[in-house]
């Protein structure tokens, strides 16, 4: 039977739900609140900067975009907007200091599947997560690129399944995300093959030590193709079509296997209460980024693909959530039962 997370490590890593640091930050953030200069009732908004909480250290995808929206979204606000990130957990301690923010609108939130659905199959939050934010708008999706050292006896998708399926076990698969632990978990279910597991701090160590050889493959999201240069080679977007970023990278879907479909997505957040008016300026501000031909080729280039003006909605990004927490909770949760 494949399992979810064949060696131990990789266990612990992906399936801890308390315990530990994780449980103690978890606790810590719960009791925070992120503090907002005072404002006057009647004062219009924005009247101050804006703080933008991203829940993941910086330098990384989420960071990237976070910085993009955060500058451009200043034009159309009047105000800064400031980026701190408030990384642990998988995301999940930024995500509750973003719950626990006051609701006027000065604390938004870049949440993600990762850490607004997926984590809420491991941690115990003290809200429910499709309904304790309230959403402003579905930005982007980042999808996985499975990526394979030179070497492997195998020069495709097809023929790494063939021989994986000979090989149970003998590939080693690194990861430094749960999205990408998630994405090796249904690419071993839809294909019939079982990896080893390897858990890293980082995506970007992971990439790198594929590269030198020490592992044999990443999922990893496509910003990174730009580390393998000639040393791997990338077999399989999870996209519905190809990216513009790699356009010569087939889709699972174009290679037989349409169950890999698989878009994690990044999002903007408010806590729950904020005005109504409030989500709609800041709706029409990061909308108006996304509509910026400058800014859609920076994020073009990042592998990230923009929604449709129409899903980038409060109602669009609350119909992703619902969707992705009917399609991922099941199945986590059956993987967890198959350990």
């Amino acid at each position: 039977m494949t399992t979810f997370a064949p060696t131990t490590a990789a266990r612990r890593r992906f399936l801890r739900v308390t315990g530990g640091a994780a449980a103690t930050l978890l606790a810590a953030a719960a009791t925070t609140a992120q503090a907002s200069p005072p404002t006057s009732s009647s004062a219009p908004w924005p009247a101050h900067p804006l703080t933008m909480i991203v829940p993941y250290p910086p330098g990384g995808p989420a960071d990237v975009l976070a910085r993009i929206l955060a500058d451009a979204m200043r034009s159309a606000l009047g105000q800064p907007v400031i980026i701190e990130n408030v990384a642990g957990a998988e995301g999940s301690i930024g995500v509750i200091r973003a719950a626990r923010a006051k609701a006027d609108g000065y604390t938004i939130e870049l949440g993600s599947m990762s850490a607004h659905i997926l984590n809420a199959a491991f941690y115990t939050f003290p809200f429910d997560v499709l309904t304790g934010f309230a959403p402003i708008l579905p930005l982007v999706t980042t999808p996985q690129i499975l990526i394979a050292r030179n070497g492997l006896p195998a020069g495709d998708l097809k023929g790494l399944i063939a021989w994986l399926r000979t090989s149970p076990g003998a590939a080693t698969a690194g990861f430094g995300a749960a999205i990408s632990q998630l994405a090796a978990a249904l690419f071993q279910r839809v294909t019939a093959t079982r990896l080893t597991m390897v858990p890293y701090r980082t995506a970007n160590v992971a990439v790198q030590d594929l590269v030198g050889g020490q592992i044999d493959l990443v999922f990893t999201t496509p910003d990174r193709l730009a580390m393998v240069q000639s040393g791997a080679s990338a077999l399989a977007v999870t996209s519905d079509s190809r990216l513009a970023v790699c356009p010569k990278v087939p889709t699972f879907a174009e290679e037989g296997f349409p169950e890999l479909s698989l878009s994690p997505w990044f999002a903007l957040y408010a806590p729950a209460g904020t005005p109504a008016d409030v989500i709609a300026r800041l709706n029409s501000a990061a909308a108006e980024v996304l509509a910026d031909p400058q800014a859609r080729s920076r994020l073009v280039q990042l592998g990230m693909e923009i929604l449709p003006r129409p899903q980038q909605t409060p109602e669009g990004l609350l119909s992703l959530q619902k969707a992705d927490a009917a399609r991922w909770w099941p199945f986590i949760a059956a993987a967890r039962r198959a350990e």
